[in-house]
């Protein structure tokens, strides 16, 4: 592992599968009575949010309070963010507070890499999502679930996703969640096929490790697992297609399409969902659909994350021999 998560390009495939093995760990946590582990006590993450989060703020939050380490929640709304301070002057704020790891999430695409290595903080810093760049804990939890519905949560300890055909489906062009789960699947030997429109494919795609289709009914027969994207209607400034009904009918997932697929594939979507858009509410709602199991894993993933970075990895320091005089 290295220092930051700041792309999942960064992840070599044991760096990956380490990950998921330690994310299937912490997973067992969340069965006992008490949802609490003592590795980074008395250490300070701080949750530096310049844009609106739910799901992602949260899961990290409770993360790292399984970990017993002390939470900060930044929110540039209210804060002197609002005032104009910048970047450096609100990380060196962080240093001097004794920030011991960072979770950005930034409206600007290199905002993490920015922090990670400008030496204006010593800490870990996790990319929670910048601009249209990359989310790489969301890559990490998707593939963390993809592996314990294809593969197994026991059988798949130690194991990549090798051969699985993966589908990408939806707003590429602004999907930071694509570019994330398209490099971190390479990574773990999946096939992955992202399916859009030609007006919501980013410029450059020929040259990802991956193929590319316009025809969705063509590829779920294959497929074996489909992930269903947001069209996010706040990063559009043009007409990317005719309307909402033309979009719906041509790369939206319903039940008639879901039942050409193969009887163990997967329905993932990373959320908010966009009921009758993207996805119908009969997929959303079957047992194919694993969202809100996503949502649980996450935890898990981000708990390995913050574990694995912030020293969890190191071994323990044994303690010193009790001699006749400190007895």
């Amino acid at each position: 592992m290295k220092r930051h998560l700041i792309s999942a390009a960064d992840l070599s495939r044991d760096d990956a599968v380490l990950i998921l093995d330690t994310a299937e760990e912490m997973a067992r946590v969340a069965d006992r009575p008490i949802k609490k582990l003592p590795t980074l006590r008395g250490r300070t993450v701080v949750n530096l949010f310049f844009e609106d989060s739910t799901r992602t703020r949260i899961s990290f939050e409770a993360a790292a309070k399984r970990l017993s380490a002390d939470v900060i929640n930044f929110s540039a709304k209210g804060s002197s963010v609002s005032k104009g301070e910048s970047l450096k002057d609100t990380a060196l704020t962080l240093e001097a507070m004794g920030a011991d790891a960072v979770v950005i999430r930034h409206h600007a695409s290199g905002a993490p890499y920015r922090l990670a290595n400008s030496g204006w903080i010593d800490g870990a810093v996790v990319n929670a999502g910048d601009g249209t760049h990359e989310h790489p804990t969301q890559a990490l939890l998707d593939a963390f679930t993809m592996r314990r519905r294809l593969v197994g949560r026991d059988a798949g300890l130690g194991r990549d996703l090798a051969g699985r055909r993966i589908t990408i489906v939806g707003d590429i062009l602004h999907s930071r969640v694509a570019r994330s789960n398209v490099l971190l699947l390479h990574t773990l030997g999946a096939e992955v096929t992202l399916v859009a429109p030609p007006t919501l494919l980013p410029i450059g795609v020929e040259h990802w490790p991956c193929e590319v289709s316009y025809d969705l009914d063509r590829v779920l027969p294959t497929a074996d697992a489909v992930m269903m994207l947001r069209v996010q209607r706040e990063r559009m400034n043009a007409a990317f297609f005719p309307t909402e009904r033309e979009y719906s009918r041509r790369y939206g997932l319903d039940g008639d399409r879901m039942a050409t697929m193969p009887e163990h594939a997967i329905v993932m979507h990373p959320g908010p969902m966009n009921r009758g858009m993207e996805i119908t509410a009969q997929v959303a709602d079957s047992d194919r659909c694993t969202a809100v199991e996503q949502v649980a894993n996450g935890v898990s993933t981000r708990m390995a994350v913050l574990y694995l970075l912030m020293g969890g990895y190191e071994p323990a320091t044994p303690a010193p021999a009790r001699t006749q005089e400190n007895q």
